[in-house]
């Protein structure tokens, strides 16, 4: 169902491709948009034991793909160094495939978000990120994607250096 990469010699490993999925902190999710246009948008994001979680308002654009069609993409650039001389770049990223459900269950919705909030302000105490997600907590949404489908790639240079 899908594709192998060509390109074998840069082909990331299971682990590495895990590995950027937790240094990264943001990526672009790709999803069915209205009119059979592709609709792509940047967001973070926290990956989880196969799961990848995302917030968004409770409506808009990216609800209403996903609840008509819940397949999607999702990319994380881990690295895009340009070379200017050598007409290149060295490159790291994964693209993970999947289904995405909207979390209707609050105690999955809150546990999601407040891993989210850990992983973007962790320095912050237990009371600040419990106030902040209180002060949202009736306009957010959860979404979870089950990852089906995963490769990562990097340029050959930098699989040479392995």
């Amino acid at each position: 169902m899908f594709r192998e990469m060509r390109r074998k010699r840069q082909e990331l490993s299971h682990e590495e491709c895990i590995a950027v999925l937790d240094r990264g902190t943001s990526g672009v999710l790709a999803l069915e948009g209205d009119d059979g246009y592709p609709y792509a948008v940047p967001i973070s994001y926290l990956y989880e034991n196969g799961k990848i979680y995302f917030h968004c308002a409770k409506s808009g654009h990216k609800l209403d793909a996903i609840r008509r069609n819940c397949h999607a993409s999702f990319c994380v650039i881990d690295q895009d160094q340009v070379v200017p001389q050598k007409y290149t770049s060295y490159f790291r990223s994964v693209i993970v495939f999947g289904s995405i459900k909207i979390l209707e269950d609050e105690q999955e919705k809150r546990a999601s978000v407040e891993k989210l909030a850990i992983k973007y302000a962790p320095e912050d105490t237990q009371a600040g990120r419990q106030a902040a997600i209180d002060r949202e907590w009736d306009l957010l949404c959860m979404l979870e994607m089950d990852i089906e489908h995963m490769t990562g790639k990097q340029a050959i240079e930098l699989a040479r250096q392995v």
